[in-house]
């Protein structure tokens, strides 16, 4: 079974969106953290290189396939930011 490549790991939020290029993005991430947060009432934390995620849950399917994955997330991608609900 294939192992997961979006997993929590230790790398800094913030040093992550200070190295987006786009200023709008950049000042969008911070404002979904701060959004995220209030809701989840969670701490944000890097899944994987590029997605923002907060808090977890434990999924698995008929298949036997599992693994977890961030409640509520977001990533600043090239084009769009994409949220993760």
């Amino acid at each position: 079974m294939a192992t997961a490549k979006t997993v929590p790991t230790s790398a800094s939020v913030m040093k992550f969106i200070k190295a987006v290029g786009d200023e709008t993005k950049r000042k969008d991430s911070i404002a979904l953290v701060e959004i995220m947060r209030q809701i989840t009432k969670e701490e944000p934390k890097m899944w994987g290189p590029s997605i923002i995620g907060f808090g977890s849950y434990h999924y698995k399917y008929a298949s036997g396939h599992e693994g977890d994955c961030c409640l509520v997330g977001f990533s600043p991608r090239k084009s769009d930011l994409t949220l993760y609900i």
